[in-house]
């Protein structure tokens, strides 16, 4: 007969799990898009939303899964099942695939999941654009244009960018400004804020020689259109000296 695991042996094989992170791979799926995705079918699995909590898990219970779930994590096991012959164990091990549909932060994610003898795996429910653009409704709309400016550009400079905010591939090389000649330009994050009509960079100035940066040598071109707002975090350089300059355009990203 199936031997079931307990609760406790769930709870414990959880804690062993969350020990040891690096043991789990990661997996990330979308919205409202069948995701197929091969998991441990000995080990527990981890589903994780991002940005937003877990509000259920939907999958057929007859075929000797459990899930829990808490905040915006859930743990997937398949069922081990034991046969015991005249003292003689055997195991068998989940092979047959099976589906899940996941409700994380407003939005349904279908994984199709393939249970193989794999280490655990962790599957990330990213963000759509479509939730990363309400979430940024929720955080900025109250806000007029200017604020919505300085708030994302504090956002940038204090490292504390939310997760709604889409990192967004920065453009490659190196750029020289006609009105800053003592300085090179790195272009080292981009974000599109969807949903606010705002998007910002944030590019390290490094000083080839003494140079008192001002706000006006950044209205250039060569850092895109719709320049709204500019901001660095120090004006005096010497040689050698890196400044961090964060630029917010109005308009999707270029």
């Amino acid at each position: 007969m199936p031997k079931p695991a307990s609760r406790a042996t769930l709870a414990l094989a959880l804690a062993l799990a969350a020990a040891s992170p690096a043991a789990a791979q990661s997996i990330r799926a979308l919205p409202d898009q069948t995701s197929r995705v091969r998991v441990s079918n000995h080990d527990i699995n981890h589903i994780v939303c991002e940005g937003g909590d877990i509000d259920d898990v939907k999958f057929s219970a007859e075929k000797g899964i459990t899930v829990e779930k808490g905040g915006s994590d859930a743990w997937v096991k398949f069922l081990v099942k034991e046969t015991d012959d005249a003292g003689q164990v055997t195991r068998s091990y989940v092979t047959a695939p099976s589906e899940f549909f996941v409700s994380c932060n407003g939005a349904n994610y279908p994984l199709y999941a393939e249970p193989a003898d794999v280490p655990a795996q962790t599957v990330v429910l990213v963000a759509g654009s479509a939730q990363r653009a309400r979430a940024n409704t929720d955080l900025l709309g109250p806000l007029v244009e200017e604020e919505r400016a300085v708030s994302i550009t504090l956002a940038i400079l204090d490292d504390r960018v939310p997760a709604s905010f889409a990192e967004v591939a920065p453009a490659a090389g190196t750029i020289q400004l006609a009105g800053l000649p003592a300085a090179t330009l790195v272009e080292h994050r981009r974000l599109d804020v969807e949903g606010s009509g705002l998007t910002g960079s944030e590019y390290l100035v490094r000083a080839t020689g003494p140079v008192t940066l001002d706000e006006r040598s950044f209205l250039d071109p060569a850092l895109g259109a719709g320049i709204f707002a500019v901001t660095f975090d120090r004006a005096q350089l010497a040689a050698g000296d890196t400044a961090r300059l964060v630029v917010i355009r109005r308009g999707a990203v270029q």
